[in-house]
């Protein structure tokens, strides 16, 4: 029996109802998480639960419920009620501004927010992870908040739609002629021998897994300029690698039906990759 967490409680997923009027539901309004566990180990918590509070102040959620210890030990209990203590999994969090009324402005204050957490077992492609993935470009349509992970995702649903349709794994976005990342990963780019990838802002999610990298570059030492690289230039790019808690570290050989490079993973992109798994199966 699959259990999840709704509310303060362990319930089995079939008896976890959620009220129609859910603004999350309704309007896409609320942020979540997915977190990954390695042998009952839950990867870069404390990353996680920092953007989930700075998500959530961003939308002006209010976190009652959705505090680190609280959530923590929710996913720790769902671990193991789940039997997913051994071998890998994931936790899906989410909170939403609660079940009012349909109104576009905010409910009353004191409506009760939703927060839900359910795990699942996870299996590693390894094929994808060592022979490389294929992408797609596509324009980057999505709201001008990408830093906050919130629960609308029309625009990577519809670029991962175009990419699947194209055989591909992932579609690299772009905006005012700069690429910004991958609908659902951050992306990283070998141009002119110099690692590359877009700088925090508004236009890409602050990734925990990029965050993990940036810290693993610096023990490797490889630099990083956090400069956009223009989506003119993707023809000279040598190197390509996509990230984030599900993909990990996985290269990128072909981008629009065109080899990247050699067409197999690099060089710099397989140090990075050995480097960020030896941080995230680390005992």
């Amino acid at each position: 029996m699959t259990t999840v967490y709704l509310n303060g409680r362990h319930l089995p997923k079939e008896q976890a109802l959620i009220p129609v009027e859910d603004r999350g539901f309704i309007f896409g309004d609320g942020i979540y998480e997915v977190v990954r566990v390695v042998e009952g180990r839950i990867f870069a918590w404390d990353a996680h639960a920092a953007r989930m509070a700075n998500g959530l102040a961003g939308l002006r959620i209010d976190a009652t419920g959705a505090d680190s210890a609280t959530l923590r030990a929710a996913c720790e209990r769902l671990i193991a009620d789940n039997g997913l203590a051994g071998g890998e999994a994931t936790v899906y969090l989410q909170v939403s501004r609660g079940a009012a009324p349909r109104t576009h402005h905010f409910p009353p204050a004191g409506t009760p927010t939703t927060v839900y957490a359910a795990a699942s077992p996870f299996k590693v492609n390894p094929a994808l992870r060592t022979q490389g993935a294929r992408a797609i470009t596509q324009p980057d349509i999505r709201w001008a908040r990408c830093d906050l992970k919130t629960v609308n995702l029309l625009g990577p649903v519809l670029a991962r739609q175009a990419a699947v349709e194209q055989g591909a794994y992932e579609a690299l976005l772009h905006r005012d002629g700069m690429l910004t990342e991958g609908a659902a990963t951050n992306a990283f780019f070998v141009l002119d021998g110099v690692l590359r990838t877009y700088p925090l802002s508004h236009y890409i999610l602050p990734g925990i897994t990029r965050q993990v990298i940036m810290d693993v570059l610096g023990a490797i030492g490889i630099g990083c300029d956090e400069r956009p690289v223009p989506l003119v230039d993707l023809p000279r790019v040598s190197e390509v690698f996509v990230c984030g808690t599900t993909t990990d570290v996985t290269p990128v050989v072909a981008v629009d039906g065109r080899a990247v490079g050699a067409g197999t993973p690099g060089p710099v992109t397989l140090r990075i990759k050995e480097a960020f798994e030896q941080r995230l199966y680390a005992k």
